[in-house]
């Protein structure tokens, strides 16, 4: 893995789930600009407390800085084009709003 910064604005609404053993964990989905001027989507992965709190505390739209591990991977959109994506488990989130921000 990588270890990585992205910014970018939320897509959709961060889920909770419950894994192994009932081990809450978030996940979310944030809509980041590359460097070309497109946009690709960073699936993010929460497990510790307060990045899972942080994210719950945001909505879609929300601008988010989150620091984590990174895992490029490629998907396939309706149209049958190949895009990048990136998978991110995060560690810390920041947001605008100070009482929002997760270590």
């Amino acid at each position: 893995m990588i270890d990585g910064l992205i910014a970018g604005k939320m897509q959709g609404e961060p889920e909770q789930r419950l894994g192994k053993g009932n081990s809450p964990f978030v996940l979310a989905k944030v809509r980041a600009q590359a460097s070309d001027g497109e946009f690709l989507i960073v699936n993010v992965i929460a497990f510790d407390e307060a990045p899972r709190a942080a994210l719950l505390a945001l909505c879609e739209g929300d601008a988010v800085a989150i620091v984590g591990s990174l895992a490029p991977k490629v998907w396939t959109d309706k149209q049958g084009n190949t895009r990048p994506a990136l998978d991110l488990v995060a560690q810390r989130v920041l947001a605008a709003n100070p009482q929002i921000n997760g270590q």
